[in-house]
């Protein structure tokens, strides 16, 4: 099998076939591999856009230290989530 890289898309497996204790039948069984495209971002609602955007205008990010998270929380974040 050639794999071909490829940006967006990648090799996803395929469930095999399965056959309860009880069932009459088999059921699945499209065993292989397929080229499948990734989940695209979900959109963001607007609370979440509200923060993203005030968490950035305060300066915090990821590896901030707890102190400055906190006076960035009290002075800033607060306030402009309460407008």
């Amino acid at each position: 099998m050639v794999v071909i890289s490829a940006s967006g898309f990648y090799i996803k497996r395929r469930p095999s076939a399965y056959k309860a204790k009880d069932a009459a039948y088999t059921v699945g069984g499209n065993a292989g591999y397929v080229l499948a495209n990734r989940p695209g971002p979900y959109p963001l609602t607007s609370q979440q856009k509200k923060v993203r955007d005030t968490a950035s205008g305060c300066g915090i990010k990821k590896g901030i230290s707890k102190s400055a998270l906190q006076k960035a929380m009290v002075d800033c974040v607060g306030p402009k989530m309460r407008k």
